[in-house]
């Protein structure tokens, strides 16, 4: 068991030395675009579905109320996955449509939307990333290796956080890291400019 243990830190810490040489500029430019969106009145639209829920939960948390800085909420939106709507949803065998159908009402042009997508195929992620296109939203997809039909949605002025691995779980650990740099940067843009990010 304490060889298992011993494994699964040494496959985190080898896909996090990875990330820190493939993600820093994708990084960089994620968080300028979603400073620039919130100073021209936009807001951040996230969503992620099964395991990465929680991630898009941490993440419009940290963004609503604080990373680290004491400061005033930013403009961000949580797409749900609970609820009366995914009740109706399920019962029509819908549950795909759910990110797409509140996406659709709420969108607007200048928003930025976030999705999680570990597996790179969850449908309702794909649908909704259709529906920011539509919308003529900036995306942002949070993926891994297994992103090709992610990849295929986005277009050059999107920009994908991808963690250079196959499995889901150190993927999501990944994300996590990612949300928490994303976050600490946006406030320094914001709110310490003259820092260097």
């Amino acid at each position: 068991m304490l060889e298992k243990i011993q494994d699964r830190f040494a496959e985190s810490i080898q896909i996090q030395i990875a990330a820190a040489d493939l993600l820093p500029t994708v990084l960089n430019e994620a968080a300028q675009k979603i400073v620039a969106c919130l100073l021209q009145g936009g807001k951040v639209i996230v969503c992620g579905d099964g395991r990465s829920y929680p991630n898009a939960q941490l993440f419009v948390s940290n963004l609503l109320h604080r990373y680290d800085l004491q400061r005033p909420s930013l403009a961000a939106h949580l797409l749900h996955c609970d609820g009366v709507l995914t009740g109706y949803l399920s019962q029509d065998s819908e549950l795909e449509q759910i990110y797409r159908k509140q996406l659709q009402v709420i969108a607007k042009q200048g928003d930025i939307f976030i999705a999680f997508s570990p597996l790179g195929n969850e449908k309702a992620i794909l649908n909704a990333i259709h529906c920011a296109n539509n919308e003529n939203l900036t995306i942002l997809a949070f993926t891994g290796n297994r992103n090709d039909h992610t990849r295929g949605l986005l277009s050059d002025d999107d920009l994908e956080i991808s963690m250079p691995s196959n499995n889901e779980m150190r993927v999501i650990e990944g994300h996590h890291f990612c949300i928490n740099l994303l976050c600490e940067l946006v406030d320094s843009l914001l709110f310490n400019p003259t820092s260097q990010v």
